[in-house]
């Protein structure tokens, strides 16, 4: 059921849905195809299964796949199909964009002052709460944020999906209503009735077989479903209507949109605790609705003098979110992009909905190749950087999204807009709101933004054969380096031959392309497709951390934290707990240096919830971590776009996702490495001897116990490889990295401790 703050009509699912709600065995929808609506599944899966500590790390769950997995076939199972259909663009009026995140980032703060004073099990049930938004801090892992995660699985899973211009609302609607029924039926929240849907699915009641039933944390793959007992629940439209008085659909359908929801704020009147001193129901919204001759617009006018109502010019606000929904965008069934009625559509919809995106990047968005979230800001032209977990009251953060940030911004707007229509280049500013600054802004002209040199990205056109034979040769002399990754891409390069020597089609040719791209416009090649200087320095770093995918993509995440002169031992958080404590004020500096670098990684954690020690101080370096790592990414996404856009690519294909899945810096991860790390090395400063062997072995089989569900050893050998990987390229950099002397010192210190 959807709840107060989540996709839904809060008063219709409290007061109506729970009364006329049906339910049915699972095995009915045999042979049957779902549509499902993927934020509310979502939504509805945190709020049953969100692992309680994943606020205060971030990143990607570490326990859900596998129950997201082993959910999705049971359901299977019984003969049913599933669609699935993210949302696209944002539409419609939005109210305090940040208020949200602000509120969760408190609430966080709240549940570490918690924590730190020895209250863990009372501070385990405010992170949880912490998350069970929409659309909460940055980096925070919300339904909206965990959208990758899911792409990622269903991709994996083959179960299909697609993406919709704007709201998989209407998108949903249209696939069931469209006269060959491309979907029996739908799964997703109440607001689906204001798009004219007669049935919905609201819930999936999956039966797990008894004395089976799995403690929170534990593993998913204990998860074992009783099939004939499972059911799933739905509403009938018509049912809806009888319990309000057998009132007309014209009149549901407006009621539940003036009763508020993410599609439109609830009439103002209705809030009035003089009238409603219990608060209103959809009961009391109809009868205003009823009593104004079912005309909204009169009942507006009836309540014109109201100060909430003119100030938030309520008429003008429902006007334009009923034509938003009557003529939605959506994807028909050829693959256009069109509105729905669209013979009766105003020339105006643009002003209800937005500007329409160029097809081809729309195909791209349908198909998960892009993210929805820089083809918002391009077509809105408004970024909101919102709080991040920790709250991003540091100045050092502050300072980093707002000036550090803006030129790989402004390089990934460029791009994009190069490879666009005369608008885009030329008429759209961009304007950058920031949640600490609310009212001001940074805005922007993409004309006023040098691009980078087109003609020489176009340069980059290295074919399949000559990235076989460069394989080939690499692999002689190293361990196996893949196509279309980063350790590739630079070490490829390093050889001179092949530099000199650059229609893409095939999966590795395209992700080797965009790669090359990417880093010449970060600055690691040059115009003769030679590494520069940063280049051997993330050459350097690539080598040493070793093959693993997440390994090199944190090594390459280092280098560019060390450009930024972010990557340091620096007081950045005052105030905030967690920092190393134990040893020397030297102990202290190379425990959290160390302990930053290895933030970076990933833990290797078994497939449960997370147990273990927390730290406030390195999940704000996370957050750093974070808006970069998306920075960047969107940059790589949009060098794969603008291949596609410029005609340097085989568009005739089917691995869109592929692609999306084959470029780096796809998952963000947590703090927990980094709080490892830390945690072992902070511990082993308080013992007498903390280089002795003995000392050593005897700390690591303590600390597995403090995080008993990850591979303590293999963990911490992966943070340590980290150190060495940055170190090697620090030694590179010289004098371009600030306080060498210190990384000298911090490898002397860790050398005896490992």
């Amino acid at each position: 059921m959807a709840r107060q703050g989540y996709q839904g009509i809060p008063v219709f699912d409290s007061h109506v849905a729970a009364r006329i709600t049906g339910s049915m065995p699972l095995s009915c929808l045999k042979s049957s195809v779902i549509g499902v609506d993927a934020l509310y599944y979502l939504e509805n899966l945190l709020a049953a299964h969100k692992e309680p500590l994943l606020s205060a790390l971030g990143g990607f769950p570490l326990a859900l796949e596998t129950r997201i997995v082993k959910e999705l076939r049971e359901i299977q199972s019984c003969g049913a199909k599933l669609y699935f259909v993210f949302n696209g663009l944002d539409w419609g009026i939005k109210d305090d964009q940040f208020a949200i995140s602000i509120a969760s980032a408190r609430q966080n703060a709240t549940a570490f002052d918690i924590y730190e004073n020895d209250r863990a099990k009372e501070a385990i049930g405010v992170f949880r709460e912490s998350g069970l938004i929409p659309s909460g801090p940055f980096g925070a892992p919300t339904p909206a944020a965990l959208v990758p995660f899911l792409k990622k699985i269903l991709h994996e899973n083959d179960i299909p999906f697609i993406v919709a211009p704007y709201s998989a609302l209407a998108q949903l609607a249209y696939f069931e209503k469209h006269p060959s029924q491309f979907i029996d039926a739908v799964y997703g929240p109440s607001e689906l009735f204001v798009f004219g849907l007669d049935k919905i699915i609201t819930n999936f009641d999956l039966a797990y077989i008894p004395n089976d039933i799995p403690e929170r944390g534990s593993s998913a793959n204990a998860l074992h479903f009783d099939l004939d007992t499972s059911s799933f629940r739905w509403i009938d439209r018509r049912k809806c209507l009888d319990e309000l008085g057998h009132i007309p659909v014209d009149v549901f359908q407006n009621a539940l949109l003036l009763a508020g929801s993410s599609l439109l704020k609830q009439f103002p009147p209705l809030c009035n605790s003089a009238n409603y001193p219990k608060g209103y129901t959809l009961r009391d919204v109809v009868t205003l609705i009823m009593s104004n001759g079912r005309s909204v617009v009169r009942l507006c006018s009836q309540y014109s003098s109201d100060p909430l109502v003119q100030g938030l010019k309520y008429p003008d606000r429902y006007k334009r979110t009923m034509t938003g929904i009557r003529h939605h965008p959506i994807i028909t069934s050829e693959g256009d992009v069109e509105v729905l009625d669209k013979d009766f559509a105003p020339d105006d919809m643009h002003a209800c909905v937005g500007y329409r995106l160029p097809e081809e990047l729309n195909m791209y968005l349908s198909r998960g190749m892009l993210r929805p979230g820089l083809l918002g800001a391009l077509n809105s032209g408004i970024v909101h950087i919102t709080a991040p977990l920790d709250g991003g009251d540091s100045p050092v953060y502050q300072n980093l999204v707002k000036t550090q940030l803006q030129p790989i911004r402004d390089q990934t707007l460029a791009l994009l807009a190069g490879s666009l229509n005369f608008y885009y280049k030329n008429a759209q500013t961009i304007r950058t709101k920031f949640w600490f600054e609310p009212e001001n802004g940074q805005a922007r002209s993409i004309k006023s933004i040098t691009p980078f040199n087109e003609e020489l990205l176009a340069q980059w056109n290295v074919r399949g054969d000559a990235i076989v034979e460069q394989r080939r040769k690499l692999e002689a002399t190293s361990e196996t380096l893949v196509p279309g990754s980063l350790s590739f891409a630079i070490c490829s390069l390093a050889d001179t031959s092949f530099a000199e020597r650059t229609l893409l089609k095939t999966r590795h040719e395209i992700t080797a392309n965009t790669i090359w791209r990417f880093l010449q416009v970060r600055g690691y090649i040059n115009e003769k497709h030679h590494l520069t200087a940063w280049g051997k320095v993330l050459q350097a770093a690539i080598l040493k951390v070793g093959p693993s995918k997440d390994q090199e993509e944190a090594a390459f995440l280092a280098v560019e934290l060390l450009r930024l002169e972010l990557l340091n031992a620096d007081t950045m958080f005052a105030g905030y707990s967690g920092a190393p404590v134990r040893g020397s004020a030297v102990d202290k500096r190379n425990c959290m240096l160390v302990s930053r670098i290895a933030t970076l990684g990933k833990l290797q954690h078994y497939d449960k919830g997370y147990r273990g020690p927390l730290s406030r101080h390195l999940l704000a370096y996370r957050s750093i971590v974070s808006v970069l790592h998306f920075a960047l990414r969107d940059l790589l996404e949009i060098s794969l776009a603008t291949l596609f856009l410029k005609g340097h690519v085989d568009r005739d294909r089917d691995d869109w996702m592929d692609l999306a899945l084959g470029l780096p810096l796809y998952e963000d991860h947590s703090c927990a490495l980094g709080v490892v790390v830390m945690s072992y090395l902070d511990e082993l400063n308080w013992k007498e001897d903390p280089t002795d062997a003995h000392t050593r072995e005897k700390q690591q089989t303590t600390a597995q116990g403090w995080v008993p569900n990850c591979d303590f050893n293999g963990s911490l050998a992966d943070g340590l490889q980290l150190w060495d990987g940055v170190y090697s390229a620090v030694c590179v950099a010289g004098e371009s990295v600030k306080d060498k002397n210190m990384w000298d010192e911090v490898n002397e210190w860790l050398s005896q401790r490992r």
